[in-house]
């Protein structure tokens, strides 16, 4: 069984429409990688210039920050759902 990306409404003029995409376990920041090669007009949106999460981009695994969890070094397994969260400023 896949890890389940779930794509932001946001992001899916970058996907083809796709709300999700399957990726092989493995680390976040592999499973972020296998999504941006997917889909490259993705990868700006996702990583700033020095390669980081973007600081906008919330990022869960399983419903829980990856900050907590140990970043994108942290391990992905069979199962496991990541959720892009992007945040929304108004003012």
């Amino acid at each position: 069984m896949p890890v389940t990306v779930e794509i932001p409404t946001a992001f899916r003029r970058f996907t083809d429409n796709a709300a999700t995409f399957a990726a092989s376990p493995a680390t976040v920041a592999a499973v972020l990688d296998q999504l941006t090669a997917q889909y490259p007009g993705l990868a700006r949106h996702i990583r700033d210039d020095k390669g980081q999460i973007r600081q906008f981009l919330n990022v869960y695994l399983n419903e829980e920050d990856i900050r907590f969890q140990g970043g994108e070094s942290c391990a992905v397994k069979d199962g496991d759902r990541l959720m892009l969260v992007p945040s929304i400023a108004g003012g």
